[in-house]
């Protein structure tokens, strides 16, 4: 308890130490800034002529060293690009890299897949060899049966396809014949009728020549028999004259 009372009784005279030393240097500074007011009045003047030197300097130099800066910048991201492309390319020949690799690793897969179903086939096969062929008997003679039903319901198929065919052209023929029948029947009426009708005009044509000759002979007869009566008349004229002695026709 001591102790810290001391220690606050000297930290208070310190601060109040610290605080006249401070008023007093302010007063200090307040004079002299009051004197010195003057002097810088005097070179404000220069000093602001001085000043817009520098601020020209300054952005000299600020727009040299900002070009020189853009020619940093479009160098970075020109190698940033670059490197940017070199990336690209490495990942892309890894990718193919990777995707080959895969590739191969499938096809060495399925080749060995591959041979070790063929393995287990053949030894599958080997052990049920005499159940395969005897399976393979059975299905081939059940086949050469069906086969052969079937080649045989082909055969039937086929003759009773033939038969009917057959039937069908016998009726054909059949119809045919007689429908010939049936035209050379009429072809015979008809030759019978032209026959018959032939033999009427020939009959005709032959009474009406013997009417014709019939009436040629009764017109010559009396023809003959005009010729005599007129002969006789001219006799009988002749008769009336004086007889004369002569013979006719040699008598």
């Amino acid at each position: 308890m001591g102790r810290s009372r001391s220690r606050s009784r000297s930290a208070s005279r310190a601060s109040k130490s610290s605080t006249k030393h401070r008023s007093k240097h302010k007063k200090r500074r307040t004079r002299s800034r009051s004197t010195s007011r003057d002097k810088n009045h005097r070179h404000s003047r220069v000093r602001s002529r001085s000043r817009d030197r520098e601020r020209k300097r300054r952005h000299r130099s600020l727009s040299s060293s900002s070009s020189s800066s853009d020619d940093d910048l479009i160098l970075r991201a020109k190698r940033r690009e670059e490197e940017e492309k070199k990336l690209e390319l490495e990942r892309q020949r890894l990718q193919k890299q990777k995707e080959l690799e895969e590739k191969l690793i499938e096809e060495e897969v399925a080749r060995r897949v591959e041979e070790l179903v063929a393995k287990r086939v053949a030894e599958e096969l080997e052990k049920r060899k005499d159940e395969i062929e005897a399976e393979v008997k059975r299905r081939v003679e059940e086949a050469k049966q069906i086969m052969e039903k079937q080649m045989l319901q082909e055969l039937e198929q086929q003759r009773a396809a033939e038969i009917e065919s057959q039937k069908r052209k016998e009726e054909e023929e059949r119809q045919k014949r007689l429908e010939l029948e049936k035209i050379m029947e009429e072809n015979n009426k008809k030759i019978e009728a032209a026959q018959r009708k032939l033999a009427e005009e020939q009959l005709k044509l032959v009474e009406d020549q013997r009417k014709m000759l019939e009436e040629k002979q009764k017109l010559e007869e009396k023809q003959r028999h005009d010729t005599k009566r007129e002969q006789e008349v001219i006799l009988n004229k002749k008769n009336a004259r004086p007889k004369l002695s002569f013979s006719i026709g040699g008598r």
